[in-house]
């Protein structure tokens, strides 16, 4: 990256998101601390394995440490890949992360050392809102502009090279990491339940990045777009976009109208494409976000 994009990179920061990416890395740090490490639980990625290396290493070589000696060197190797800003906010969360846990293992007066102040040794509470508390973390560093774990970057680097999607190269990493903290800890009940966390955390990621309504886009084929286009347009007070094409076997004139909707007005629309073109052809997809470009 060349100093000029660099430095116009960097120019993107902003201070509100840092405020956001605070609270992301203290959350993260709740859900870990209070719910999954005190039961010898592992979470996710990087933040799993530094549980393990926690467990297994002498006292002074704690949570805190291994997530920055962990995490901080794979951001900087994404650097070029990923941008200076999404480093900063990166490490910047991973640095709440590891502060937020050592404060609340050694220094606040909560007892954290054989069990969950909150869900005591109930393997399922604590998996579960363990899970989803980190994964509001999580998903809150991933939708302001970083990320909390840099096994997510190590995922967008090698993946292509491995010819994997970024999803299959996290969830073989934690796979691999589950069986080895079962042979380690002599038991398999722990990483069994470790996965029902990787499950209640990555749903909930899904839940914070893409919200709970998701929309939906519209693709409607018609010979008739003008008096379709203009009746969606009065009935949901918004815009659509016709886009020209022609038909590959009739080899005909149509039109794609191409419209967002949620999904309670489902129903009304397939109403209206459908009273006036009943041969209309109609796809619907989930789409991940909606927003306007403002110059």
């Amino acid at each position: 990256m060349k100093a000029k994009e660099f430095l116009a990179d960097l120019k993107t920061l902003k201070w509100q998101n840092f405020i956001k990416l605070f609270f992301a890395g203290c959350i993260n740090a709740f859900g870990v601390t209070v719910f999954l490490a005190p039961v010898k639980l592992y979470d996710s990625g990087i933040s799993g394995t530094s549980i393990l290396l926690s467990q297994i290493t002498p006292e002074y070589m704690t949570l805190s440490v291994f997530l920055l000696i962990l995490n901080i060197p794979l951001f900087l190797f994404g650097l070029k890949k990923q941008g200076p800003a999404f480093t900063v906010y990166s490490i910047f969360t991973v640095a709440i992360y590891s502060t937020a846990s050592w404060l609340i293992t050694d220094v606040l007066p909560i007892d954290v050392s054989i069990a969950s102040p909150l869900a005591g040794q109930d393997l399922l509470l604590c998996a579960l809102f363990g899970g989803t508390i980190s994964g509001i973390g999580s998903g809150m560093t991933i939708r302001y502009g970083g990320a909390i774990d840099g096994i997510e970057v190590m995922a967008v680097i090698f993946s292509k090279k491995l010819n994997i999607t970024v999803g299959t190269f996290v969830m073989i990493y934690n796979v691999i990491l589950y069986i080895i903290c079962g042979f380690i800890m002599k038991s398999w009940i722990l990483p069994l339940y470790s996965i029902v966390t990787y499950g209640a955390g990555l749903k909930t990621v899904d839940f914070v990045v893409e919200g709970l309504d998701r929309s939906k886009e519209v693709m409607i084929v018609t010979e008739k777009p003008d008096e379709i286009s203009s009746a969606l347009s009065s009935a949901f007070e918004c815009g659509t976009t016709k886009i020209a094409a022609k038909g590959g076997y009739s080899n005909s004139d149509k039109t794609i109208i191409y419209f967002v909707v949620n999904r309670f007005q489902i129903s009304k629309m397939r109403g209206i494409i459908h009273t006036i073109d009943p041969k209309a052809f109609v796809t619907i997809s989930e789409v991940a976000d909606v927003f306007m470009s403002n110059d």
